[in-house]
């Protein structure tokens, strides 16, 4: 696997850096997010959590519910709120944001300024479709049409992230995580080479 020894064994480098960084997994809806996260944060042995279930369970209320009766500017001000919290939590390690996270400046100097390593989980429209339509709590994407401006619009804004892990339909949970494993080494070579 990419980023590991014969062995199967986490490289040293990548396991040092994951010890003092958090990762921010970012993309839009249907990349796989949440389950990348909790996949590496089983591959690197530490905690993950996704945002959205953290606001759901501080709100007691899903993000949909949220959206659909506070508004959607409402829900991105919980949100922050849940990444600042979510940031000071020391055993978090692996961050799964919500498919509008990232597009908040905020959330994007939160990240910096806590010193996380950003990856965008960039998959084609076609295939984050298929999750999209099979899943009714995503009250931002309820047409293909809606869906398709929106990721076009965020497509930018993802691009600001650290790290662009390509993510294909055949691609396993395990496989994006030991990609994103990879991106980790490589950035921690490339800072111990500045040096």
């Amino acid at each position: 696997m990419i980023g590991e020894n014969q062995s199967g064994e986490l490289s040293i480098v990548a396991a040092a850096f994951v010890t003092s960084q958090k990762i921010l997994i970012v993309g839009f809806m249907g990349t796989g997010k949440s389950t990348v996260a909790r996949e590496l944060a089983r591959k690197l042995n530490c905690a993950a959590v996704d945002l959205d279930e953290w606001i759901t369970r501080d709100e007691n209320r899903s993000p949909r519910q949220i959206i659909e009766s506070d508004g959607e500017a409402a829900f991105r001000i919980l949100e922050t709120r849940a990444l600042r919290k979510v940031f000071e939590e020391p055993t978090l390690r692996i961050i799964a944001a919500g498919g509008g996270a990232w597009t908040m400046a905020e959330n994007r100097r939160l990240a910096q300024q806590q010193g996380a390593f950003s990856v965008w989980l960039d998959a084609p429209f076609a295939q984050c479709w298929e999750r999209i339509r099979a899943d009714e709590t995503r009250p931002l994407a309820r047409t293909r049409e809606a869906a398709e401006r929106l990721y076009a619009e965020r497509r930018p804004i993802y691009e600001l992230a650290d790290a662009r892990i390509v993510v294909s339909p055949n691609e396993s949970a395990e496989d994006v995580a030991s990609a994103i494993v990879y991106k980790i080494s490589q950035r921690m070579t490339k800072t111990a080479d500045d040096k």
